[in-house]
């Protein structure tokens, strides 16, 4: 599923992220959903949340 929606994304939800200082790589890192850091609907380069890690991205894809 799409991750510039915010709709399609859920606390739990396990989604793959890209990580600032990836994003030219555009490597990928999963986990699972802690919060949600974007207020708006949906963003363009995808809606960005934090990992149960702590890791913060931008999600590319939700799995």
């Amino acid at each position: 599923m799409d991750g510039t929606k915010r709709a399609n994304i859920n606390v739990g939800g396990e989604v793959a992220v890209v990580q600032k200082h990836h994003q030219r790589s555009g490597e990928l890192t999963e986990g699972i959903v802690k919060r949600i850091l974007t207020n708006s609907p949906n963003h363009p380069h995808g809606i960005k949340v934090q990992l149960t890690s702590g890791i913060v991205g931008r999600v590319k894809e939700v799995l």
